[in-house]
């Protein structure tokens, strides 16, 4: 029996990794990192006698599971930004759950209305400013990004970015096409500099003098100013202030990250069990105090540093709208020149 084990464990691909089918097990692909997840999925075994056979994926995952067909192993997906949610979905590749647990923890805006995929835990993506250059109330709304006022001032990662491309793909649904290519110009002329790097590279950006603003998700404060392996981004998050926008009109945008089950999954029921642990209180927990997350359960507490930047509105419009104008946001980066800089 061991030997046959380690016999169809070798035939395996490294890309589907050690995934099998047996009861009382569940096979996951994960594009979140293991130092995040494996605490949970542990956890999660601890409290259900349920293994998980995890593979963790950068890229690919869409690709990786059409050509497995009906010979798919995985049963479910955890992932970050709501376009690679999207993509699975549009792709067949997903299949509805039904979940009372779920339905019930998850705000309906962080969920697909069919049950297709579920959000876990919330991301703003806000702006980073100079305590020494940025004046209180200066920076205020996402249009204040387009605003005269701050050209040659602004940094960021690619237009391309699937984070960026979610917040264009919000003001589309918000304001129109016209007027997200108007505001997303305005970015473009007040940019210091090509986008390129990292969120964590845009604050380093604002240390240097580069620029006086910055686009970023929330977490990476958190990353920077408890790096202890590289202590020069305490410097770099000491540099800054976290400012929510629009709070006196839609609210600051968010992302997710999320979860789904595949279509055809073979351990369908554990699957299921795994996303309900997922959105309960252990693992909403360790989302925030491991990588200064927002849960998307009320009642868990965020990290007490995130907590120090005060409370924020969200904007609440669903992400399944957002995530529709992603193609038409893409083809508004690439129109405008943004990749290109300020110069364009």
């Amino acid at each position: 029996m061991r030997k046959t084990i380690i016999t169809l464990l070798s035939l395996m691909t490294l890309s589907m990794g050690a995934l099998v089918h047996a009861a009382g097990e569940v096979n996951l692909y994960s594009y979140r990192q293991p130092f995040l997840i494996e605490p949970m999925l542990e956890e999660f075994t601890k409290q259900t006698g349920t293994k998980v056979n995890v593979v963790f994926a950068k890229k690919g995952m869409v690709e990786k599971i059409k050509a497995a067909g009906d010979n798919n192993p995985a049963d479910a997906v955890l992932t970050v930004d709501i376009g690679r949610l999207d993509a699975l979905h549009k792709a067949g590749l997903l299949e509805p759950v039904d979940s009372s647990v779920l339905n019930e923890t998850i705000p309906a805006h962080l969920r697909h209305p069919d049950g297709m995929w579920f959000g876990l835990t919330t991301r703003a993506r806000l702006a980073l400013t100079s305590k020494d250059r940025v004046k209180p109330g200066e920076l205020e709304t996402i249009a204040d990004l387009a605003d005269p006022k701050f050209r040659g001032r602004i940094c960021t990662r690619s237009g391309k970015h699937v984070y960026n491309v979610a917040l264009i793909a919000s003001v589309i649904a918000h304001e129109g096409e016209e007027a997200a290519q108007r505001w997303l110009t305005g970015v473009r002329d007040n940019l210091a500099r090509k986008p390129q790097g990292n969120d964590r590279a845009q604050a380093k950006g604002i240390y240097e003098g580069v620029c006086d603003v910055a686009i970023s998700n929330h977490y990476y404060m958190g990353k920077m100013a408890t790096n202890e392996k590289k202590p020069e981004q305490k410097d770099w998050a000491k540099a800054v202030n976290v400012q929510f926008l629009d709070q006196s009109g839609r609210g600051n945008h968010v992302n997710i990250s999320g979860a789904a089950v595949i279509k055809g999954a073979k351990n369908r029921d554990n699957a299921v069990a795994l996303l309900e642990f997922l959105a309960g209180d252990t693992a909403q927990n360790m989302y925030s105090t491991v990588n200064f997350e927002f849960p998307v359960k009320g009642g868990v507490k965020t990290h007490e540093l995130v907590e120090s930047w005060g409370s924020f509105k969200a904007d609440t419009l669903s992400l399944e709208d957002i995530a529709s104008h992603r193609t038409a946001a893409t083809k508004l980066v690439d129109k405008v020149g943004f990749d290109a800089g300020p110069a364009s």
